[in-house]
């Protein structure tokens, strides 16, 4: 009873701390996803172009991404790109580029597997009529495979809610960090750690129900 009574009060003093901190986790999660499905849609073409180099570049590209931890990559980057670029990085943009990177290796594998799964005679029936290769995949394959793609690209930014608790590591804003800063402050571990367990519990179910809606109603829209 004291526990949640320490809870209430801690989150009625620091609630625009831990609000910030949420903020901070789903903008980095949406800026991390939004700009990986950029690149791992290039990616996952220049892996289906049948050119053997670019097969082979990116094997070796999704390889080392998905072969290494994440917390190694952000440390990776968090140490390289200052030392890389002629201009000044903060922290937060550094570790940004470093989700962004591992998040393209696996939204990759997944814009892959979504072109692969429409059906091969549509796009041999396309071509028979006199498309061109690019209008096929933009017309004929495309379109189906985004009803493949897009709720797998729901799971990974779910993922990626849960993969940006390792930016606190580096103090960048998001909800693991605010669990510092009020810890910092009061010295008040658990209830602080209790307050953001529970945030994070309901953001994740909250996004987890309205994915499994919308792949229910991109399911109905199929059989019609």
């Amino acid at each position: 009873m004291k526990l949640l009574e320490t809870v209430a009060g801690l989150w009625q003093k620091y609630y625009y701390v831990y609000l910030g901190g949420l903020w901070g986790t789903i903008w980095l999660s949406a800026v991390s996803v939004a700009a990986a499905t950029v690149i791992g849609t290039a990616i996952a073409l220049m892996k289906l172009s049948g050119v053997r180099v670019l097969d082979w570049i990116t094997r070796v590209y999704v390889g080392i991404l998905r072969g290494t931890p994440i917390l190694l990559q952000l440390y990776f980057f968090w140490i390289l790109l200052p030392k890389a670029v002629p201009f000044e990085l903060s922290d937060t943009a550094c570790i940004i580029v470093a989700l962004i990177v591992n998040a393209s290796a696996y939204v990759a594998e997944v814009i892959r597997a979504g072109i692969q799964a429409v059906d091969a005679g549509q796009t041999e029936a396309a071509k028979s009529l006199g498309m061109r290769p690019r209008n096929v995949m933009l017309r004929v394959v495309m379109p189906q495979a985004v009803k493949n793609i897009l709720p797998a690209l729901g799971n990974e930014y779910v993922t990626m809610i849960k993969q940006t608790s390792l930016a606190s590591v580096f103090f960048v804003e998001e909800l693991m960090t605010s669990y510092k800063t009020v810890q910092s402050a009061t010295f008040l571990a658990l209830p602080s750690l209790i307050i953001v367990g529970f945030i994070y519990l309901i953001l994740i179910t909250v996004l987890t129900k309205a994915l499994d809606l919308f792949e229910r109603r991109l399911q109905k829209s199929e059989r019609r």
